[in-house]
């Protein structure tokens, strides 16, 4: 019986829950997250882009960051390195297929966080003076105990 890409989908749902510690696609997941693939797909969005180039683009990346995560997208299918025979040697790289279909989901995280910015900011201040005036207000524990 042939499945239809849909099913097959259905099916792949039924054996992984991200909410177990051991789940594969819990592991995918907190790859995902890191705040380097986020910056350099974002990065990766006008096509193809050499090492370079991309350290360029993303401030505060290291060289070895950038590789190490570039390494691992490239392992999970959301990068191709693309190397040409030249002096010096080039490399690029761009985002699969299966990359762009994350990037709608990135593209959408990134303008979510630029447009709520602002009232995040006011939400921290405000907890952190709760906080604040809480912890200065709370009579104190002199005797040790906890």
């Amino acid at each position: 019986m042939t499945l239809t890409a849909e099913q097959k989908r259905q099916a792949a749902q039924k054996h992984y829950n991200a909410s177990l510690e051991l789940c594969p696609a819990r592991q995918l997941l907190e790859a995902i997250s890191s705040k380097w693939v986020t910056l350099i797909m974002l990065a990766l969005v006008d096509g193809k882009q050499r090492h370079s180039d991309l350290q360029k683009r993303i401030a505060g990346a290291s060289q070895k960051m950038l590789t190490s995560t570039l390494r691992s997208l490239e392992r999970d299918g959301l990068v191709s390195r693309h190397v040409t025979l030249s002096v010096p040697m080039r490399t690029d790289y761009e985002l699969t297929p299966r990359g762009h279909s994350l990037l709608r989901i990135v593209i959408e995280m990134k303008e979510w966080a630029e447009e709520n910015m602002a009232d995040v900011a006011t939400s921290r201040m405000e907890h952190d003076r709760h906080k604040l005036a809480f912890n200065f207000n709370s009579p104190s524990d002199t005797s040790g105990n906890e």
